[in-house]
């Protein structure tokens, strides 16, 4: 898996997203859509798989999560940007989501949680705020955020 095939593969699923609202609606159209049970979330999946064992995905360190912007925004990505991380049992910095977040949660242990999420997708709404969870194993999770908007806090909220 190289970068531009990356790219190709997470431009069909932001293509089929990018004029809907960032919502419960939308978590619930891509768990139907492009859940664990669906081709494109396996392909995902074994993408970021690869992408980490070839070392170009997660390829950075910080408080015991292994991380990285893959994509900046672009309009080929309809202005999202996608980062991916690895965790493992750990909660990461609190940060702030100015134009919502979306979340595919892909469990490396049978049964690790994202938030309290499974496999699957999660939404954040524009202004809300979390401190990103890995409970129960250990997970990718791969982020996509309009703008590539993030805002990282020195405190929990």
């Amino acid at each position: 898996m190289e970068a531009q095939d990356f790219q190709a593969l997470m431009a069909g699923l932001t293509a089929d997203i990018a004029a809907r609202p960032l919502d419960a609606a939308l978590a619930d159209y891509l768990n139907a859509r492009h859940g664990p049970h669906s081709e494109s979330y396996r392909a995902i999946f074994d993408a970021c798989r690869a992408a980490v064992a070839a070392g170009w995905m997660c390829k950075h360190e910080g408080g015991g999560i292994r991380y990285g912007r893959v994509i900046k925004p672009t309009p080929e990505l309809h202005g999202f940007s996608v980062d991916v991380v690895d965790m493992d049992n750990i909660v990461g910095p609190h940060h702030l989501h100015p134009n919502g977040e979306i979340d595919l949660i892909m469990p490396l242990s049978e049964g690790a949680l994202f938030d309290g999420h499974p496999a699957g997708w999660c939404v954040y709404p524009p202004g809300s705020a979390h401190k990103p969870t890995v409970s129960a194993g250990r997970a990718l999770v791969l982020y996509l955020l309009p703008q590539g908007a993030i805002e990282f806090t020195k405190a929990a909220a």
